[in-house]
């Protein structure tokens, strides 16, 4: 009687376990690197709240990461812009190896960068200063970047530069030519 309901007691741990394993809320892996904004780590009352609804999900984020501060800062430049999205685009791999580079256009690709994914995790945050209105991601002069995916795992970025236009001399690549 005794080995039935220690085998009892062991099949409801097992089935326990498993249930908390599927059900239990999972927060996004940070990349290396990687840190929380403060406001998403350490909730102040002066602070807005960390969790801001995602494009087309009720859920909120789970975090922000700082890896984007720099992008189109003033005193930059294009080429530390090119290597800061390239950085993420890395990041992004880190914490989707099986899926390699976000896809689609800008946009599709700026709104999974900014917390659109499986993880709800923000590798730049949405109100940053190179997001526009349309949610495309901007080189310093305002113009949307072009994203072309040469493999899961490596990603072309292409700025107009200056002149706005892209396919002239001014154009600034990643990786560099």
């Amino acid at each position: 009687m005794t080995v039935r309901r220690t085998s009892a007691a062991l099949v409801i741990a097992i089935a326990l376990g498993i249930a908390l394993w599927f059900f239990w809320p999972r927060r996004a892996p940070l990349a290396p690197g990687a840190v929380l904004a403060p406001s998403a780590a350490t909730p102040s009352a002066s602070a807005a709240p960390a969790a801001r609804p995602a494009i087309g999900d009720e859920r909120p984020i789970e975090g922000e990461s700082r890896i984007a501060d720099a992008l189109n800062a003033p005193g930059g430049d294009i080429r530390a812009d090119l290597r800061i999205l390239n950085e993420v685009f890395e990041t992004w791999q880190t914490n989707f190896p099986a899926t390699g580079n976000p896809v689609g256009e800008n946009a599709e690709i700026t709104a999974a960068l900014t917390g659109d994914n499986v993880h709800r995790f923000a590798f730049i945050p949405r109100g940053h200063r190179a997001v526009n209105a349309r949610g495309e991601l901007t080189d310093r002069w305002g113009t949307p970047f072009r994203f072309h995916q040469i493999s899961g795992q490596q990603m072309e970025i292409r700025s107009a530069g200056p002149d706005r236009r892209f396919l002239t001399d001014d154009d600034a690549f990643w990786p560099p030519r």
